[in-house]
């Protein structure tokens, strides 16, 4: 019984030092799993029409509604999370493993390929990530892949900046200089000390971006930059209820609001995952 009790006690604890946190984590969770089984879960085929009942309204029949074609909005929705999150979470890999490459070879290199490659990241940086993104979209043609290589390359520099900064912290620590004075190759320095030291932020950084992703993906995907016309997304969903707002609010309202809604879940959670993977955060009860 006393064990028990001191478990409940470390979970009520737990709970409420990252409440806010584990509900973003949930959600984020419910979304995604909804998102993974959607032939399971939609009730309709997302691109069937039946235009006898177009822009109905919310009812048991149709959860969400139906649009300007007929189409179930609620099946839509379930089935717009794909691309988007798809495309986000390709790109926040390749950006993270780019920068970090980028960023662990400059700092612990350094030199004039440190600087060569930070003067580089400045460039890229000096660019708002959603115009670069744009321009980069532009330059390869519309495409949701192209959309994926976009995000990613403008999120590099970000990575890259956190990895180097990492990077020259840990350089200077004993135990590299002790496996260096070993013998110890800079390979495996690098992936035995360095690596491993340099994954509590990394994977913070990776949730914040990953927000970021969702919102540009979506913004891309609204501008006609991304999936073709017509497929269920919840970017191309608003722009395509947008000119309804006031005939059929609910065709852009719920894919708008699922949006919002999975881009704040993962700011909550990347916001927990920094307070428990920061000690300095722990020690000081924050």
């Amino acid at each position: 019984m006393g064990a028990d009790k001191g478990i409940r006690a470390r979970i009520g604890v737990f709970w409420r030092r990252y409440d806010i946190a584990l509900l973003g984590g949930a959600i984020f969770a419910f979304i995604l799993l909804i998102t993974l089984l959607a032939p399971v879960v939609a009730p309709y085929d997302p691109m069937a029409r039946n235009i006898k009942n177009r822009f109905a309204t919310p009812s048991a029949e149709n959860a969400f509604g139906t649009d300007q074609l007929g189409r179930d909005v609620f099946s839509r929705v379930i089935y717009g999370g794909r691309p988007i999150l798809g495309a986000s979470f390709a790109a926040v890999i390749c950006a993270l493993a780019a920068g970090v490459v980028i960023g662990v070879s400059g700092g612990y290199l350094g030199g004039r390929l440190d600087t060569a490659l930070m003067r580089l990241m400045d460039v890229m940086l000096s660019f708002p990530s959603i115009l670069l993104a744009i321009l980069i979209v532009a330059t390869l043609g519309v495409g949701l892949l192209n959309v994926t290589v976009a995000i990613g390359f403008a999120m590099v520099p970000v990575f890259a900046r956190l990895a180097r900064s990492v990077a020259i912290t840990l350089v200077y620590e004993e135990y590299v200089a002790a496996a260096r004075s070993l013998g110890a190759s800079d390979l495996h320095i690098i992936r035995n000390h360095i690596l491993p030291n340099m994954l509590p932020p990394i994977i913070v950084q990776a949730s914040a971006m990953l927000a970021v992703a969702i919102g540009t993906a979506s913004a891309l995907n609204f501008i006609g930059l991304g999936v073709e016309p017509g497929t269920p997304d919840w970017g191309m969903m608003v722009a395509e209820g947008q000119r309804l707002i006031f005939d059929a609010p609910h065709v852009p309202l719920f894919p708008g609001l699922v949006i919002t809604i999975t881009v704040l879940s993962v700011n909550y959670m990347g916001d927990g995952l920094r307070d428990h993977l920061d000690p300095k955060l722990r020690r000081q009860g924050i």
